[in-house]
This record gives C-alpha cells, sequence and structure tokens, in this order.
C-alpha cells in the first residue's frame, strides 16, 4: 500500500466537506471532498481511491446506491458510511458489515475506523494499483 492513502470524502453536507478532510490531512491521509455521488463517480480521483467516506443520506444517488454502483463498476474501495440520521431503520441488514461512524463522532472513533478498514482492505490480492 502507498505510503500516504488516499480517502474520498462524499458528504453533501458543506461543514462535513470542509471540516472532515483537514482532519483526515492531520492524521497523515490525503484526501479529497465531494458533495455528491456523481461528482465523484466522475471524478479521476474514482479510480486511486483506497478508502471512500460516504454519507448515507444524499439528495440524488445515495450512499448505499453509490456503495451498489461502485460494485456493479468492479470497484473494490474500502467504505465507512457517515450519517447524522440515528432513525435509519436497520442499517446492519442496510449495509452488511460495512462500518456506520454516527454524526458527531471522535477522532479516535473515526481513525480506529480507517485504520481497521485499510488494513482489511490491504489483504495480500486486495491491491488495486
Amino acid at each position: 500500500m502507498r505510503q500516504k492513502p488516499r480517502l474520498a470524502v462524499v458528504d453533501d453536507d458543506e461543514s462535513v466537506r470542509e471540516s472532515l478532510p483537514d482532519l483526515l490531512r492531520e492524521f497523515g491521509y490525503h484526501v479529497e471532498a465531494f458533495d455528491s455521488a456523481k461528482d465523484y463517480l466522475e471524478s479521476p480521483y474514482l479510480d486511486i481511491t483506497d478508502l471512500l467516506l460516504l454519507d448515507i443520506a444524499m439528495p440524488g444517488m445515495t450512499g448505499p446506491e453509490l456503495a451498489r454502483e461502485l460494485t456493479r463498476l468492479g470497484k473494490s474501495i474500502a467504505t465507512i458510511f457517515i450519517t447524522a440520521n440515528r432513525d435509519i431503520p436497520s442499517v446492519d441488514s442496510l449495509l452488511g458489515a460495512v462500518p456506520v461512524l454516527m454524526k458527531p463522532f471522535g477522532d479516535d472513533e473515526l481513525r480506529d475506523a480507517i485504520e481497521s478498514s485499510l488494513s482489511t482492505s490491504s489483504r495480500p490480492g486486495s491491491d488495486r494499483s
């Protein structure tokens, strides 16, 4: 895996797109932020993303819909869902074993989820370079 993993934040909330990348850069990651699933899918960053931090509820294409589209496209990108909506019914059945962070989440909780997801996705044979 590259020295500095590349993370993408896809969230329609401007405050998240401004603050979360700054924190992730402090953690040592390269980060790009997108305000919609469509913008992310159309970006060249799609092909180099190591981990996706993805809002569940967005206008247009939702986070789970984007995850399904990535699978359909043959992209295997580690994903962590983020949401402020605590009323989402059966998140586990909706998203399977994908980590879900409830906003607001702590720095340590975020870092642990990212490190765990990156280490799982960097198993031998999962390198997409």
